[in-house]
């Protein structure tokens, strides 16, 4: 059968921009309805409302067959799927045999370019304090006479501090102001934050100390908002605005995102082979102590310098080659006619959403523990197993075999995130249960695993915690962060739920340097059972959940009338325990929705013509273009027109004001936009997607 869906041009991700959740934006993230045909009405509907990647043949949802059935039809999907892939890669190298390599190049790791220089630089910070304590040690050692211990102690928490406030503000500011500004000024400040730590000095040792962690804490506020300012952008995606999404999306939205992601992985493991070379270089070939201060002074600054061409070059293409990176963004606000941040949206999701934020925010704090408490292991099994433990190039060397262990799960989770037996909420939940497992064995046993005899088995636990954080939570943490939420409050729900898990990495950060190395065992393990529970308590599971569906039953939730939406979004599948106990799932109903759905077209096919009509009528033709109807055929237009009653396209009181011209003044109010609107009663939730946001504060 040919697709009868319009498809938007293809063209190449956008570099240093990761969309949350739909990943980088290529053009294949949404389609049009089908243009003008033969097509039967009723076909055109059944199409639409049920596509086969994710209903049988007979209008089943795969999530409501029995299993032996939704196995086989999953694995027929998915299978379908692989071979189409596969065979459009042979399709590549025929013409061109390095042309995956080139859009592996253009769709991951330009999109991931600004995470990639994150976990570079982030990652530089730890690689550098043994080379610090070599060459200093009266002030990095553990015998400090020149520096302050706070100081030295502070260079980590100024930096995690920094990433916080950065979360925080930038997703507020992704929320509000727009995407544009928060990526050239998340560039700009890790620009100038590179040039600070690269040039830092001091009359002193502690001075330069000093200056050397708050250089850190400003790099740390542009790194923090590179993670909510790429979940803003998803705002401008069409598939959140309500159209027809594709089944690229639908099968492939996670692995997207977790292919941009993984660069993280990438940054770190550049840094190490890179401060591995320099270390050679400047100590004329060889790796091992004593090392000159002139050595450390050139390592360390070289390789700061280098990744700051790379954040330049970040800078120049976010200001003159996105000029219009807030657009649609900015065309979302005008529609609903908020302006400023939409505060009641923020209210609502506190209230329907809680559990998920909870899940969210909770499961990226311990993810956050254990990400620092992997280190935990590799000084205890170098002393063992290194006859000179005190190198900093054996350091160095195992941190560099553990990348490489890392980015093994951080593929295998890009490949697995999307497949609806395993998928996101499963992925995380072993995850953790294979974190806390690998801590609490050498916890309760630490003597003979940092023997001789254990400590083979030591280290290859050292290894399996790093395959399984990347395999599991920090995947997952960073894309379910933005996917469980309603667009209009993702950047800032993302932004805190980062903010809470670097809250994580403080605290561990902190109580290190106030326990010996077996109590950190003891008590690092218990992070990892308490996110499984979070998870699985909390966290509903939006592996192969069409997200059109979840934003349209957040219009129903905005409207004030979530318990009349009865599509997939609430399917017992899509829903975490917490929401199925709380009887969220209880309006489930196919038969119903089915009817909605094209009720909901046609209510939203009435507004159009409603206002189309009011500005012919009062020959004011600004913002026509607004209601052009591209996503539907004359088919469907000619099916609404024969079956909605007059009543509807008749004027509503209020819409003749500022909802229907996009030139009309809106009335200000001290901290909100007051705009004339139709009573509740009066319109489905269709039509109040683009009213009732209205009274939205706006700070």
């Amino acid at each position: 059968m040919a697709d009868p869906i319009r498809h938007h041009r293809h063209h190449d991700p956008t570099p240093g921009v990761i969309p949350v959740p739909h990943g980088p934006e290529t053009g294949d993230e949404h389609g049009h309805y089908p243009p003008e045909g033969d097509a039967d009405q009723r076909a055109i509907f059944q199409y639409l409302t049920h596509p086969d990647d994710s209903y049988t043949p007979e209008g089943t949802y795969w999530a409501d067959l029995p299993l032996r059935q939704r196995i086989a039809f999953v694995n027929k999907t998915q299978n379908e799927e692989a071979l189409s892939e596969l065979k459009s890669i042979g399709q590549m190298m025929k013409k061109d045999p390095l042309s995956p390599l080139s859009w592996y190049f253009r769709n991951a790791v330009l999109p991931g370019a600004g995470l990639g220089l994150e976990g570079y630089v982030l990652f530089s910070i730890g690689n550098l304090e043994p080379l610090f304590a070599a060459a200093w040690p009266q002030c990095w050692g553990k015998d400090r006479t020149e520096c302050s211990s706070n100081w030295v102690a502070s260079v980590t928490y100024l930096e995690v501090i920094g990433i916080m406030v950065g979360q925080m503000a930038v997703g507020v500011i992704g929320d509000w102001i727009g995407r544009r500004w928060g990526l050239i000024q998340d560039a700009a400040i890790m620009f100038v934050g590179l040039l600070m730590i690269t040039a830092s000095w001091g009359l002193n040792l502690n001075g330069w100390v000093i200056c050397y962690a708050w250089s850190l804490f400003f790099y740390g506020f542009g790194v923090g908002g590179e993670y909510p300012i790429t979940a803003t952008s998803s705002m401008e995606n069409a598939v959140a605005a309500g159209k027809l999404s594709t089944r690229e999306d639908r099968l492939h939205r996670g692995r997207k995102v977790t292919m941009a992601f993984l660069m993280q992985g990438w940054g770190q493991l550049i840094n190490q082979a890179l401060l591995i070379i320099l270390l050679l270089i400047f100590h004329h070939g060889d790796g091992n102590p004593p090392y000159g201060v002139a050595t450390v002074q050139w390592t360390f600054r070289v390789s700061f310098a280098i990744p700051a061409i790379g954040t330049l070059w970040l800078v120049y293409y976010r200001t003159y080659k996105m000029p219009h990176a807030s657009r649609q963004l900015a065309a979302a606000k005008k529609k609903s006619n908020v302006t400023g941040y939409d505060v009641d949206s923020l209210k609502m999701t506190c209230t329907h959403f809680g559990g998920r934020l909870l899940a969210t925010a909770g499961g990226w704090f311990a993810n956050d523990v254990f990400f620092y408490g992997n280190k935990l292991f590799q000084s205890q099994f170098i002393k063992v197993i290194s006859s000179n433990s005190n190198s900093v190039m054996t350091i160095w060397i195992w941190n560099l075999i553990n990348v490489i262990v890392s980015l093994a799960g951080y593929y295998l989770a890009s490949i697995l995130i999307d497949n609806k037996l395993y998928g996101r909420k499963l992925m995380q939940q072993v995850g953790f249960l294979m974190c806390f497992i690998m801590f609490v064995v050498p916890a309760f046993n630490y003597e003979y695993y940092t023997s001789p005899a254990g400590i083979k088995a030591f280290q290859a636990m050292y290894f399996l915690s790093s395959f399984f954080n990347q395999f599991g939570p920090n995947s997952v943490t960073f894309l379910v962060a933005g996917e469980v939420f309603p667009t209009p409050i993702r950047a800032s729900a993302h932004g805190f739920s980062a903010c809470i898990g670097k809250a994580g990495a403080l605290l561990a950060s902190v109580l290190y340097n106030y326990i010996d190395t077996q109590t950190k065992f003891y008590v690092v393990p218990w992070f990892g059972l308490a996110g499984m529970l979070v998870t699985w308590l909390w966290l509903p599971d939006t592996t192969g959940l069409d997200l059109k569906e979840q934003e349209r039953r957040w219009t129903y939730i905005r409207a004030g009338k979530g318990d009349d939406y009865h599509g997939i979004a609430i399917h017992p599948t899509h829903l975490s325990l917490w929401e199925r106990l709380r009887g969220v799932g209880k309006n489930y109903n196919t038969e119903r929705d089915l009817e909605q759905k094209i009720e909901d077209m046609r209510e939203e096919w009435a507004g159009k013509e409603r206002l189309r009509r009011q500005r012919e009528t009062g020959g004011d033709p600004a913002g026509l273009e607004d209601l052009d109807d591209h996503e539907w055929n004359e088919e469907v237009h000619k099916y609404f027109r024969d079956t909605t009653h007059g009543d509807m396209l008749k004027p509503r009181a209020g819409e003749s004001s500022a909802s229907s011209s996009p030139n009309s003044e809106k009335v200000r109010a001290s901290g909100s936009t007051a705009v004339q609107t139709p009573r509740l009663s009066e319109k489905s939730p269709a039509q109040l997607s683009s009213s009732t946001q209205s009274s939205s504060g706006s700070p």
